[in-house]
């Protein structure tokens, strides 16, 4: 009978959540537009009418037609397929930098809020020092030692947003250590990382997803601004980011070139911003009128 009343409890807090991040239109709006590009990168392969790296020199900066809807580039590759694949790129940038950043960012937070004194003095020094540098220029420089690519890039960006999750999951954890669960759990003889684990962490969590789904907009905008330098995704490999970099020289004789994924980048991180902020009021009592 409990287990029946505690599933019940389970799913009516589900349905509250959901009703809470639904109940604003412009949420719905921000939802479906990341379904959306989450599904052009998952179907890239079959949305994408060419390869997206086929070279064609007969066809180059094409005007949009029925063979091409949105032109061509200046070495003739289809440019709606390399938005398609690009969508991928951009998406699987953000998600595993913020996994990464999210997952050791939380693991040192908890560390240094549980255990405090010594460790958490060091732990924060570090934070700060790399707080110090600006998020772009760190991430500039790492490129410049390790390379880029899709793999060191979404690591980089991942160890350069560390401190952030690290300083919120501190904060969250110093508020929670001292609650009666955790001290019941410690009377009971709950070794430290089992208390960090099982009563802290869990109750910690609202504030970090939140963070994650902001966050993945802000990596997305700052791997397309390395692109557009060049020291971001590798050639030929399509990103948003390096093809406005490459249309910007073009934008008077074929806009197109530049302007579609340049909307592309504002749409997806605007979607994605949207998103975040109903996913923050739904877990928030107090921004969704609870009590």
């Amino acid at each position: 009978m409990g287990e029946k009343k505690t599933v019940n409890r389970k799913a009516e807090n589900r349905r509250k959540f959901l009703r809470a991040l639904f109940k604003r239109k412009v949420v719905i709006i921000g939802a479906v537009g990341v379904l959306f590009f989450i599904l052009v990168a998952i179907l890239a392969p079959v949305l994408a009418p060419y390869d997206p790296n086929a070279v064609s020199l007969r066809d180059t900066l094409n005007d949009p037609s029925w063979e091409h809807w949105l032109g061509t580039d200046n070495f003739g590759r289809d440019v709606l397929s390399r938005i398609i694949y690009g969508a991928r790129v951009s998406l699987m940038v953000g998600v595993l930098a913020v996994a990464i950043a999210c997952i050791i960012g939380t693991f040192f937070g908890l560390l240094a809020a549980y255990f405090g004194g010594a460790v958490d003095a060091v732990i924060m020094r570090v934070c700060e020092a790399v707080m110090s540098i600006p998020s772009t220029v760190l991430a500039m420089a790492l490129i410049a030692v390790f390379g880029g690519g899709l793999r060191n890039l979404a690591i980089i960006l991942g160890v350069s947003t560390i401190p952030g999750y690290v300083r919120m999951m501190r904060a969250e954890a110093l508020k929670t250590k001292g609650a009666d669960y955790v001290m019941a759990g410690r009377l009971q003889g709950s070794g430290n990382f089992r208390l960090m684990y099982t009563h802290i962490l869990p109750n910690c969590l609202s504030p970090i997803i939140v963070m994650m789904t902001q966050q993945v907009g802000q990596t997305i905008l700052v791997e397309a601004g390395l692109s557009f330098l060049g020291i971001g995704i590798s050639v030929p490999t399509a990103s948003w980011g390096s093809m406005v970099s490459d249309g910007k020289a073009y934008l008077l004789t074929n806009p197109v070139f530049a302007i579609a994924p340049g909307a592309c980048i504002a749409i997806l991180v605007i979607c994605l911003n949207l998103f975040g902020d109903g996913i923050r009021d739904a877990l928030d009592p107090r921004l969704r009128g609870e009590s």
